[in-house]
């Protein structure tokens, strides 16, 4: 198994967080105020930190929350990258980096806030929060899987008849 494309992945799975969190920041502060609570990737990570792992964090504890919280988004962000560098020779094979990348931001989210972390019982299901913060969190994905696209795409080219853009017979 050639492991290139995977880091690849990873690589450009950290750098397309960048920009996901620049816009998911950006919207979260147009919110209503009594829509502005902390940001999932926060919660996710107090909650695991103190809830489920039950770690002390001491006196520095807000410093401490915030590089956690940082870390482990862009942690999320690289190992999703990664599976998503497994299975882009399928997903995008008749599509545009960006949209394959994008369609897989979404699938990130959907999976993740509806499913995975309601049922490690992490957060409360997307259903549950407001409209406006799902749209903060869903477009914020789809920022991400756009960039990751990209990113997958310059470190590994593919030829451009493979995405649907040449003349080779289907």
């Amino acid at each position: 198994m050639d492991v290139k494309p995977i880091l690849g992945g990873l690589a450009a799975g950290a750098a397309a967080t960048v920009p996901m969190s620049v816009a998911m920041e950006g919207m979260h502060r147009a919110l209503p105020r009594r829509e502005r609570y902390p940001l999932p990737p926060r919660l996710v990570t107090e909650r695991i930190l103190t809830e489920k792992l039950h770690l002390p964090l001491g006196l520095r504890r807000e410093k401490k929350m915030r590089a956690a919280t940082w870390a482990s988004h862009f942690a999320y962000g690289a190992a999703m990258g990664g599976v998503y560098a497994l299975v882009e020779p399928r997903l995008a094979s008749r599509l545009p980096p960006g949209i394959s990348g994008a369609a897989f931001g979404a699938a990130v989210w959907a999976s993740s806030y509806f499913g995975l972390l309601p049922a490690l019982d992490i957060l409360s299901p997307a259903h549950r929060h407001p409209p406006r913060r799902n749209l903060v969190m869903g477009l914020s994905h789809l920022v991400w899987g756009a960039a990751l696209g990209a990113g997958v795409a310059r470190r590994h080219p593919r030829d451009p008849g493979e995405r649907g853009g040449g003349d080779s017979p289907s």
